[in-house]
């Protein structure tokens, strides 16, 4: 009778131990929720800002943005002036001193990568260029490696207790990365040089790590809507310097792209962009498999 109530003791000790609390993440993107979910797992609770439809751009910032900014322990953004439209009004209105600038509550993707498309000189005739350079740096799976490594060194600094399961989890995550990787670099051969129309510049990365060629782009100049002297302008280019393709991502207007598709007998492509633009694209790696699967398909 004695080992009994020595053992209920132990187990009413047990359950009234605190247990240990998630890392609040309060990620901008869906590939920054993505990645935090595939590093962290149980030990997180992330909270992802926008969707695969929306603009990264152009996001409000309602106040249940502000609402979860304000418990958040960690921010995952992208950086490199994506979110400079609502995320500073977002941090300001929380009132969380752990995720404003310099401060370790605060992490930002581009600072983890070599952006490309860095403007000579900023002007804005030039149209929605981004100083630090192209911010769309997920839609190269390299660059996901190197931010990986460094989000999960912030979950450990900020989460002492579970930092070995963070860096566990980091390199769980980088030996499947790596072999989806060379997975898909294999199957992509095809694409090589495989001349395209873009929407708009977030698609650059993924034209650069495939070796893909940028014939035109529908935008006239980033950030500017397509209009019809321009596509037209586009259209009697592609007859000097066909593309096979019109891509676009989940969240572009179709009917730029599928106009001109159309007119130039060529397919448009709709393309994930990120996690959840696609049924397929449900994590990081269905982005990737459904990306390449739709472009493969354009190209046969």
């Amino acid at each position: 009778m004695r080992h009994l109530r020595a053992a209920v003791a132990i187990l009413i000790l047990v359950w009234a131990l605190p247990a240990a609390s998630a890392l609040n993440i309060f990620a901008c993107t869906p590939e920054w929720g993505a990645l935090a979910k595939e590093l962290g797992g149980a030990k997180t609770n992330v909270y992802v800002a926008t969707t695969a439809l929306q603009d990264p751009h152009r996001i409000e910032a309602r106040p249940s943005l502000i609402a979860r900014a304000r418990s958040a322990d960690l921010m995952v953004c992208t950086g490199a002036e994506l979110e400079v439209g609502w995320l500073p009004l977002v941090r300001t209105q929380s009132g969380n001193a752990r995720i404003q600038s310099g401060q370790p509550g605060y992490f930002e993707a581009a600072t983890h990568a070599d952006l490309l498309e860095k403007p000579a000189r900023l002007d804005r005739a030039a149209g929605d260029v981004h100083a630090a350079g192209n911010p769309h740096l997920h839609l190269d799976p390299r660059n996901i490696a190197r931010v990986a490594i460094a989000m999960s060194e912030r979950m450990a600094q900020l989460d002492p207790r579970q930092s070995a399961q963070y860096r566990e989890g980091a390199k769980a995550f980088l030996d499947r990365w790596q072999r989806a990787i060379a997975r898909w670099e294999k199957a992509a051969a095809p694409l090589k040089g495989f001349p395209v129309v873009i929407h708009h510049k977030n698609l650059s990365y993924l034209i650069g790590w495939l070796g893909m060629r940028e014939v035109g782009a529908l935008e006239p100049r980033p950030g500017l809507p397509p209009t019809a002297a321009h596509l037209n302008e586009l259209l009697a280019r592609l007859a000097r310097d066909p593309a096979k393709a019109v891509m676009r991502a989940a969240y572009n207007d179709p009917r730029p792209g599928d106009w001109l598709a159309g007119r130039a007998r060529i397919p448009s492509v709709v393309l994930p962009y990120t996690v959840g633009g696609t049924e397929v694209a449900q994590d990081l790696f269905g982005l990737f498999d459904d990306t390449l699967a739709r472009l493969l398909e354009a190209a046969r």
